[in-house]
């Protein structure tokens, strides 16, 4: 069993340095910015269009940070992302201002409309905490606002990110809905299984059963050759 050890804390202290030095691989794609308030002070039909530099396909997980500071209690923002902006389909995401919070998620496709998926009227979200998108093939679209998960496990068809609008207000009229701050736009994809690092865990675990079943044969032949050596000098 010493063997054993020895190869299991090999391997653990190996993994964290390969990670350290894998982090990304060939296939994944990261894309961060900040949206400055002004971006959020217009009509939604004249969104604020950005366009990200890479490509997210299927495989990824977004991170927003609203630090907007809102003029009055009816303001709201609003991100909208894209596969393409020349079509219907969309995820939404509504942050409202204090102090009710409001934090809302719809989609919009081009079979079924628009339709709301998650509205939380009071407190649904709150500066200090991170909202996070996740799309995957197997998983579809799932949204949380700190640890809670307000979306899980959405079948959105596929979803590839290539772009994204913000707005505020919903006719001209209106005032607008922020007078400082920004939100904070990260975004990161891949493909996992590309990676090493994905594999690591199941090449350890099989060293290991290896292993075992090496030492276990071992000590049976072991105990046998014990047991003829005892019977041998049994008079």
């Amino acid at each position: 069993m010493r063997i054993l050890l020895v190869v299991l804390l090999l391997a653990g202290s190996f993994l964290p340095v390969y990670a350290q030095e894998s982090t990304m691989n060939k296939s994944e794609r990261y894309d961060s910015l900040q949206v400055p308030y002004t971006a959020f002070n217009v009509y939604s039909k004249n969104a604020t269009l950005f366009k990200l530099d890479h490509e997210h396909v299927t495989n990824w997980e977004l991170e927003m940070q609203n630090k907007l500071q809102y003029t009055n209690q009816e303001g709201n923002v609003v991100v909208r992302l894209y596969e393409d902006i020349h079509t219907p389909k969309f995820i939404e995401i509504g942050m409202g201002g204090p102090p009710d919070y409001q934090f809302w998620v719809a989609v919009n496709t081009p079979e079924d409309g628009y339709f709301m998926i998650h509205d939380e009227k009071k407190i649904g979200w709150t500066p200090d905490k991170l909202i996070t998108a996740t799309h995957s093939s197997s998983g579809g679209l799932t949204v949380s606002v700190g640890s809670k998960e307000a979306v899980s496990n959405l079948d959105v068809a596929g979803f590839t990110m290539r772009e994204f609008t913000v707005s505020g207000m919903n006719s001209a009229s209106d005032p607008p809905p922020v007078e400082s701050g920004a939100l904070t736009f990260s975004i990161l994809s891949g493909d996992p299984s590309q990676n090493i690092i994905f594999y690591m865990p199941f090449m350890v675990l099989a060293v290991t059963i290896v292993l075992i079943v090496v030492l276990l044969k071992t000590k049976n032949r072991a105990s046998e050759e014990t047991k003829k050596i005892s019977e041998n000098k049994s008079p």
